[in-house]
């Protein structure tokens, strides 16, 4: 039960931070995406059930309050934060690049399921202006933000797990 509310009270986090001091914080109108980053981290720290529980729970939060499809980002969230857990069996607490790797690959699949739902659907191809203007730099964007956010997901994890 602690840990359930202890990943909620993350939850709730860093959707406040993205959604309000980083939108602030934003370089040419590109923010990072901290639900990635937790969804992502906790897929692969803590298996493929808590994955996709935790990224539908960050992608609904997403659809209800910015969303113009309910239930898009809750989808692409699941399949994120399943996808993550099945790194878990391979996760060391030590190296930085597993984590980094994914929530890379996460964020690039974050984004192309974006354009293909919103944009190609609606027949806007401009993909390599997509591409280069939004998707690229809010990576770029993201991973620096993760080597802060990552560690410290990290360590609450661990005292979760060890209350000594």
């Amino acid at each position: 039960m602690k840990r359930k509310i202890v990943i909620t009270l993350i939850i709730l986090v860093c959707f406040l931070l993205q959604s309000t001091v980083f939108k602030e914080l934003a370089l040419g109108s590109i923010s990072p995406n901290l639900m990635i980053i937790v969804t992502s981290s906790f897929g692969f720290m803590r298996g493929k059930k808590e994955g996709l529980w935790v990224g539908f729970i960050c992608g609904l939060l997403e659809d209800i309050f910015f969303g113009r499809l309910l239930g898009m980002h809750a989808m692409i969230y699941m399949y994120i934060g399943y996808a993550n857990g099945c790194f878990n069996h391979i996760f060391y607490e030590e190296d930085i690049k597993l984590p980094i790797f994914l929530i890379s690959a996460s964020e690039l699949v974050y984004g192309l399921g974006t354009y293909v739902i919103m944009f190609m659907m609606r027949s806007r191809f401009a993909f390599t202006y997509y591409m280069i203007r939004i998707i690229f730099p809010e990576l770029l964007y993201t991973i620096v933000v993760t080597l802060v956010f990552y560690r410290l997901m990290y360590s609450i994890d661990r005292r979760m797990e060890d209350p000594t």
